[in-house]
């Protein structure tokens, strides 16, 4: 079929040496043909029952995606293909994934499994840190309603320092301001209206920030990123890293 997800020879070359090696337990089913079926079910949208019969039993392509998931495979796999050059220029924001019903009734509540309330309804909101290119480099899944600057510093601070880090009034923050300068960072964010004292702004160069929000706009063509259908943040976030990777990295 002309819409389904296939690995190309270039791909499949850098991920297979990423992969779990020597594992305990039944010898792996073709990785390839596998994890292009779980690729075009976070792609497409579809439920995991529906992946088509030609990457395999649908049920060891969801198990396969769930056992690597709470394993932390796919992460690890992101981190092992993102190159963080430090004195880059970063840019940092927020997007926010609608909960779908099958996303309720996770184990230790809304608030544990980053489900919360805002204007949108019930969402979960992703956090993400992009290089001078625009590709990903850092990710934090949070409830929806969680304002930015909390999710910064620690997201940031998993990172090389930057050259500049570009963000919008939401990042408007004394503390995170202090935080860039001690990193040898400069601060490009408008000051919110509300400030008696403006800090230094410099308008072109913000204009950058653009790319962060295209990157936004390429994740959620995944469909199963721009709504969330996982009752786990475990889960919902490893198709996020799994989407950056392929989109990005491959």
């Amino acid at each position: 079929m002309a819409n389904e997800f296939w690995f190309s020879d270039d791909q499949w070359a850098r991920i297979e040496p990423l992969l779990p090696k020597h594992r305990s337990g039944a010898h792996r089913v073709d990785d390839r043909r596998v994890i292009s079926g779980i690729v075009h079910v976070l792609k497409s949208g579809c439920r995991w029952q529906d992946c088509p019969a030609r990457y395999g039993p649908a049920t060891t392509v969801y198990n396969r995606f769930r056992r690597w998931t709470m394993q932390g495979i796919w992460r690890r796999l992101f981190l092992a293909l993102i190159e963080v050059t430090p004195g880059e220029a970063q840019m940092i924001d927020s997007t926010t994934a609608k909960a779908h019903r099958s996303a309720a009734g996770g184990k230790g509540g809304t608030k544990f499994q980053a489900i919360g309330r805002s204007r949108a309804g019930r969402t979960t909101k992703i956090h993400a840190v992009v290089d001078g290119w625009g590709r990903p480099i850092a990710f934090e899944v949070t409830p929806g309603q969680l304002g930015d600057v909390r999710v910064a510093l620690p997201l940031l601070a998993s990172l090389p320092p930057a050259a500049l880090c570009a963000a919008d009034t939401a990042y408007d923050s004394d503390g995170l301001r202090q935080f860039l300068l001690e990193r040898g960072t400069r601060p490009v964010i408008p000051n919110n209206p509300t400030r008696k004292r403006p800090h230094p702004f410099y308008p072109p160069l913000y204009r950058e920030r653009n790319l962060i929000e295209r990157m936004f706009c390429r994740l959620k063509d995944w469909r199963r990123i721009a709504t969330r259908y996982d009752k786990l943040a475990i889960v919902f976030a490893a198709g996020v890293y799994l989407a950056a990777a392929v989109t990005w990295w491959l």
